[in-house]
């Protein structure tokens, strides 16, 4: 996959709804998220995004991208997301992997939240 397509694809899933993360995010996912229970599955995560409003917009800044072995994409970014008037700010890391020929998802995200605390569920 190039890389404005990676971008294109990461930007589509701030922005998109339920549909978009049922498509490109495993089921056998794993996420690190800001939000309580903190350690999502795919499933989990998609179900989550039904439920909450979309970002209007998304800029990605220091952005890598690492192809450790055939099939598999490692990227690292700085987001700063939009809607309305509220903004969010992340370092987020995602892994991708190819199912077939132009067919990718997504095997892992992570964001810590820049600017904001969070929680300890340890403490809560």
């Amino acid at each position: 996959m190039e890389d404005a397509r990676i971008w294109n694809f990461e930007s589509d899933l701030w922005t998109g709804g339920e549909d978009v993360y049922r498509e490109r995010v495993s089921d056998d996912c794993v996420m690190a998220l800001p939000a309580t229970p903190y350690i999502f599955d795919g499933k989990a995560a998609t179900k989550a995004v039904a439920g909450t409003p979309r970002w209007e917009s998304v800029e990605f800044r220091n952005q890598r991208v690492e192809r450790p072995q055939e099939g598999l994409i490692v990227i690292a970014y700085r987001a700063h997301a939009k809607r309305g008037e509220e903004e969010y700010h992340a370092l987020c890391t995602s892994t991708l992997r190819r199912l077939s020929h132009e067919d990718w998802d997504v095997v892992q995200h992570s964001q810590i939240p820049l600017g904001v605390e969070v929680a300890d569920p340890d403490l809560n």
